[in-house]
């Protein structure tokens, strides 16, 4: 995907690349569940300091005050014991930004917000970035009823990788599924096939409602 200076961590992969590697990595990454943009790293020794730590951001340059919002908050310390209340307080303090700089708030939209922002607490200190996927990118919009499917399709493009697949195509080989429920590794495998980029079939990405979006680009 072009991307630079990439380093593997526990359940991720941290790179660096221009705004066109993040639309790449949402559109044709078979693996990611979602894409996250790192924004900051921020005391958090209890919500209060927490708050005040977001409450200075400069929220106005990323997205306007008539996005919707949704914090997905992980982790526990001494001083935030509930994700749901860290979640709270992060909200708390982007409304108020938004109120303090512009006499408006933003709504929040659990289910289905403009834009998500991920929070991960490790001892001290949140981990802040935007979810650029806007959702999980397993769920890839091919589908035109949800149904019982145990394999999610990134583990499903995974294991076929793991497998050497898209070699077996290339070579002229055939990719046979004995016990196909929902045919999760058969159109996974279809796609790699025929080159099919997996995102093509998503509705929305999250980073179509942020300022730094550039919809010429994109197409």
């Amino acid at each position: 995907l072009g991307a630079a200076s990439t380093r593997e961590t526990v359940a991720g992969v941290h790179f660096t690349g221009p705004r066109a590697l993040a639309y790449r990595a949402c559109l044709w990454s078979r693996l990611a569940n979602r894409i996250l943009w790192p924004l900051a790293q921020l005391d958090a020794a209890d919500a209060n300091i927490l708050y005040r730590c977001m409450r200075e951001i400069d929220w106005g340059r990323l997205f306007g005050v008539q996005q919707s919002i949704a914090i997905d908050f992980s982790g526990e310390n001494r001083g935030i014991r509930n994700t749901q209340f860290g979640a709270q307080r992060c909200k708390d303090a982007i409304v108020d930004w938004f109120v303090n700089a512009t006499a408006q708030r933003p709504s929040v939209d659990r289910a289905n917000p403009d834009v998500r922002l991920n929070v991960r607490l490790v001892r001290d200190r949140a981990h802040l970035a935007i979810d650029l996927s806007g959702g999980s990118l397993h769920q890839r919009g091919y589908r035109l009823q949800a149904g019982g499917a145990p394999l999610k399709e990134n583990l499903a493009a995974a294991v076929l990788l793991r497998a050497d697949w898209p070699g077996i195509a290339a070579r002229g080989g055939g990719l046979i599924d004995p016990m196909c429920g929902s045919a999760t590794l058969l159109l996974e495998g279809a796609m790699m096939a025929a080159d099919i980029a997996p995102g093509l079939g998503r509705k929305r990405f999250g980073f179509e409602h942020l300022l730094m979006h550039d919809p010429v680009q994109w197409q």
